[in-house]
């Protein structure tokens, strides 16, 4: 056996086990796992208590960890959902909200408060969909106008501000224009592996054979889906794209190419979302806090003062071009769906690392950015669902959405 410590994995998966149990006992107290995870990291980490840090072992596991949250991001992107008049007005959405990100960014800039304008305009596009699901879930909204609009523009959010992180910012130094070319032979490269997958999954022989082995030992649709994630993981690494690219783009192409109308294997996606959401995610989180800089963001009460700029301008880039849904949600509606757009966390804190990675952001910027990420799914959310559920009073209520029948 090499010479491997396991200790600080064993706090850190503590860690992840108390957050989600926490949360069970305190069921009024809602709050996604995800802040409570970590803020755990912080509190066991170099910051504060110091019982854990980010080993070569605590590190890798996130690196897997952060591939696999794109990956099952990418897997709730539903393709079909990219179009008809909801998808339109999501995608008007999203380009007034790229107008305003850039505002920000410049502002921010010009105010003296960051270095790089273009870093922080992307930081600001991003919606975490992971988290805005579960809550027109909880709120019985999922299937509304209101929640495929929100949902529909979440996905192109994650989608683009991905794809853009990846196309804009490199650590190996490659220019904008050589990174866009990287980037078409990687699509042309993905596409004809969705075509392969694609006439691959019609033959009967190999569907009877996948649904032999699909629930032994073999466990062959999940080895297959862990298998293409890492290539293209591998294939984004090696034409010079953020890896978070090919993880993402990995977990779209079994979502487009695996559509289970028959329901031939159930339990596929759980599977998957078991290994993420039960293991290797949630190593990410705590490890995100391991090495979140507390101090840095608590020496200096200027850079303190940045989280609420940095929220602020979230709300203005991804909560304000709500307004472009008002005809189909009604006023309330515009409330719900500017604070479920402005809920961001996971893509800061990966965008922050990117940054701080390649010197466009210093580690004090970076913790306002992520903190800013955790107030706004600490709060966002829940505003939301208080305004879903409130009576209807002097606003009006969901019924414009409710009755405008849309064919996706």
């Amino acid at each position: 056996m090499p010479d491997v410590s396991f200790n600080n994995l064993a706090v850190v998966l503590a860690a992840a086990f108390v957050a989600p149990l926490a949360l069970g006992m305190l069921p009024r107290v809602r709050v996604p796992s995800v802040v409570v995870e970590i803020v755990l990291g912080i509190v066991i980490g170099p910051s504060v208590l110091g019982w854990a840090e980010t080993d070569e072992v605590v590190e890798v596991l996130a690196l897997v960890g952060l591939a696999f949250l794109l990956f099952l991001g990418g897997l709730e992107l539903d393709l079909r959902r990219l179009r008809g008049p909801l998808a339109r007005r999501a995608g008007t959405g999203f380009g007034l909200s790229l107008a305003l990100a850039a505002a920000c960014g410049l502002g921010l800039a010009t105010a003296g408060l960051i270095d790089d304008p273009l870093l922080a305009a992307v930081m600001l596009t991003a919606t975490s969909l992971g988290l805005v699901v579960p809550t027109l879930k909880a709120a019985d909204q999922a299937g509304t106008a209101l929640g495929q609009l929100v949902i529909a523009g979440a996905s192109i959010a994650d989608f683009a501000a991905i794809l853009l992180l990846s196309a804009l910012f490199s650590m190996d130094g490659t220019g904008p224009g050589a990174k866009l070319v990287l980037l078409a032979e990687f699509t042309l490269v993905v596409a004809l592996a969705g075509l392969f997958i694609g006439a691959s999954s019609r033959s009967s022989r190999l569907a009877a054979l996948l649904v032999r082995l699909q629930d032994t030992t073999a466990e062959i649709r999940v080895r297959g889906a862990v298998l293409l994630l890492v290539v293209l993981v591998v294939l984004a690494e090696h034409f010079g794209l953020e890896t978070i690219l090919g993880a993402f783009i990995a977990g779209a192409l079994v979502g487009y190419v695996d559509r289970d109308a028959a329901m031939t294997h159930p339990h596929f996606r759980l599977k998957l979302e078991a290994i993420g959401y039960g293991f290797v995610i949630p190593v990410f989180f705590v490890a995100s806090g391991l090495t979140f800089d507390l101090q840095a963001l608590l020496d200096e009460p200027a850079t303190l003062a940045l989280v609420p700029v940095f929220l602020a301008a979230l709300v203005v880039a991804r909560g304000v071009p709500a307004l472009a849904y008002r005809r189909l949600t009604g006023d309330r509606g515009v409330v719900v769906a500017g604070l479920l757009q402005a809920t961001s966390l996971p893509f800061i804190v990966t965008a922050s690392q990117i940054g701080v990675a390649i010197g466009a952001l210093d580690a004090s910027t970076a913790a306002a950015f992520v903190a800013a990420g955790l107030a706004s799914a600490l709060t966002f959310p829940t505003l939301a669902l208080s305004v879903l559920q409130r009576r209807p009073g002097a606003e009006p209520d969901l019924e414009p959405a409710k009755r405008e029948v849309v064919e996706w």
